[in-house]
């Protein structure tokens, strides 16, 4: 299964998956951070609460796995 790491989630599908998928109900309302550095850092730090399961479950991944040098080469 191919995992999407959340730092590649944009502000609005991090939003939607935390409150639509997790139930998230501490955030303020999307417009109030969705142009704001902190909010995105808020939604991405909401992640770490859940585990490699749960996120896994959802598509996602925290971190992303490291490229071997092969497919550094070809970049």
């Amino acid at each position: 299964m191919n995992l999407k790491p959340v730092v590649d989630l944009s502000v609005t599908e991090a939003y939607a998956i935390l409150v639509d998928l997790f139930g998230e109900d501490r955030l303020p309302p999307l417009e109030a951070i969705e142009n704001e550095d902190w909010g995105r850092d808020l939604l991405l730090s909401r992640f770490e609460e859940h585990s490699t399961a749960e996120l896994a479950a959802v598509g996602l991944r925290l971190i992303e796995e490291e490229r071997s040098g092969d497919e550094e080469a070809h970049d």
